[in-house]
């Protein structure tokens, strides 16, 4: 591990300032910060400890949603009463990932920014264009069962390994961060995320030492709320394939779809089609899939996962 210095921030607005320099990060969990510490794929030379800046309430807003603070842990809110009674599918997709342990200290605002499990980004002896810009890719023409066979580029084929961010982007939730000016702004969880491009490294909207503060949860839908993740083994996996569905008696609804893209994969205009079945979505969520092959199998995968979910849905 290379040395770094460290402070405890008090302030929201000052410690988005000193994360504005560079080399510096926000330290909140550090679930998956330190793992890539030790291995030095992220060598920051100043971490910000945000633990101590009170972020960690869950409240209903005025518009009937909830709000969730930045550093809620994942147990705290896949437990909290409001969110397994309302927002079903976020509880069930975060007790779906990780271990208790690693729930019990990872935080809301940690989880959105994890960071891909792509062999070749841990592996600093290989070509990775999301580790070092411009380096090339491995993964392309390398083994990549676990990859991304939809939103890809000629530059990276990883994909977004978190079950939360999943449920989040079919909830349609809205990310409040601050920036080092103290101007706060509400990120859809649409935009968040981004696709690779010509530029993998850079993940997410943020903009330099902008401080995530909250998530907010708009008014509950109803419905049946599921989530379906389909990994190599029973526990503390990564997703191959999840699926997250909000979806009504006579069929209709909305879903999501981890495991495959760089980021939470939702294509509204398929959820036109969740009446005719499994195969109809499918057709138009991956339409312009590029699968290798390797993980040719998730495309049938995606289309059974999500008959199973609709079966669920008409018999709960």
């Amino acid at each position: 591990m290379k040395a770094f210095t460290y402070e405890r921030a008090k302030d929201p607005v000052a410690a988005a300032r000193a994360a504005a320099r560079p080399g510096a990060k926000f330290l909140a969990g550090g679930t998956n910060l330190l793992d890539l510490m030790k291995i030095e794929v992220e060598t920051p030379t100043h971490l910000i400890d945000v633990q101590d800046l009170g972020l960690d309430r869950i409240e209903k807003t005025k518009e009937g949603g909830l709000r969730i603070g930045a550093f809620a842990t994942n147990t705290a809110l896949a437990a909290d009463e409001r969110v397994r009674r309302d927002y079903g599918v976020l509880s069930r997709a975060i007790v779906a990932g990780a271990s208790g342990q690693l729930r019990n200290k990872a935080t809301t605002a940690g989880n959105l920014l994890q960071r891909t499990r792509c062999p070749y980004f841990y592996d600093t002896n290989m070509a990775c264009n999301k580790r070092r810009p411009g380096t090339g890719c491995s993964a392309i023409g390398g083994y990549s069962r676990q990859l991304a066979v939809v939103g890809s580029s000629n530059d990276c084929i990883a994909t977004n390994p978190s079950d939360m961010n999943v449920a989040m982007r079919v909830l349609d939730a809205t990310v409040e961060t601050v920036n080092p000016e103290g101007r706060t702004r509400a990120i859809p969880i649409a935009d968040f995320h981004r696709l690779p491009g010509n530029t993998p490294h850079i993940e997410t909207a943020l903009q330099p030492g902008e401080l995530i503060t909250a998530v907010t949860l708009p008014r509950p839908i109803r419905g049946t709320h599921i989530y379906e993740k389909v990994r190599d083994r029973a526990s503390y996996a990564f997703a191959l394939v999840s699926v997250a569905a909000v979806i009504q008696k006579d069929g209709t609804g909305r879903v999501a779809l981890g495991g495959v893209a760089h980021k939470p994969w939702r294509v509204e205009a398929a959820e036109a089609a969740m009446p005719q079945g499994a195969r109809a979505v499918t057709a138009t969520l991956l339409a312009d899939a590029r699968p290798t092959q390797d993980n040719a199998y998730k495309v049938p995968l995606v289309e059974r996962t999500l008959a199973a979910v609709i079966s669920q849905a008409r018999t709960a």
